[in-house]
């Protein structure tokens, strides 16, 4: 595991569209994997995956201290890009396509206790879900229920989402507190 993480840190497969900082979490022990989109700017720069405010959302959203977070025996971070994507024009841009089939499976493969898998966002619900992913994001994480036990998928917890969190309030109320529970239950 320390070879193939050295591996992925080492990265360079699209340095010639970014700047390479590949950042990536995970123990063999870990029991959920958090796959979300790509690192944003600041946790480029510091190498800490999560570290700025949707982190702190994800936390509150998962019901864990950032030593519980950041606890490689109980959490796993695999973003579907592992590096800064860059700026786009309403915000970061996509993950680069190359990171997940390049690494995904060898990580998983090495990860002997992983009880469940976060799929954070479109990107990482449709890899994974594939054809039984819904047509909108919406409409995949208010069927949360049809991708457990093995998978539980969430929006994006950025600042920017404040929105979707409004207009969809059964979220906060049916999914978040079967969220905690899980994620309780588990580490």
């Amino acid at each position: 595991m320390e070879n193939l993480l050295k591996e992925i840190k080492d990265c360079k497969i699209c340095e010639k569209y970014i700047d390479p900082n590949p950042v990536v979490l995970a123990s063999k022990k870990s029991k959920i994997i958090i796959i979300g989109q790509a690192p944003g700017i600041k946790v480029h720069e510091s190498g800490i995956p999560w570290n700025d405010a949707s982190g702190k959302q994800l936390r509150k959203w998962l019901d864990v201290t950032d030593e519980e977070f950041y606890d490689t025996n109980n959490f796993g971070i695999i973003p579907m890009g592992f590096c800064y994507p860059g700026k786009g024009k309403t915000g970061d841009l996509p993950p680069r396509k190359e990171c997940a089939p390049q690494w995904h499976q060898s990580l998983l493969k090495e990860i002997s206790e992983v009880k469940l898998i976060i799929l954070i966002g479109m990107y990482a619900q449709n890899y994974y879900l594939k054809e039984k992913a819904k047509r909108t994001l919406t409409e995949t994480v208010n069927a949360f229920g049809e991708y457990l036990p093995k998978y539980f998928v969430l929006p994006h917890p950025s600042p920017r989402n404040r929105f979707w969190l409004t207009k969809n309030p059964w979220f906060e109320k049916e999914v978040l507190p079967m969220l905690k529970n899980t994620v309780k239950k588990l580490i």
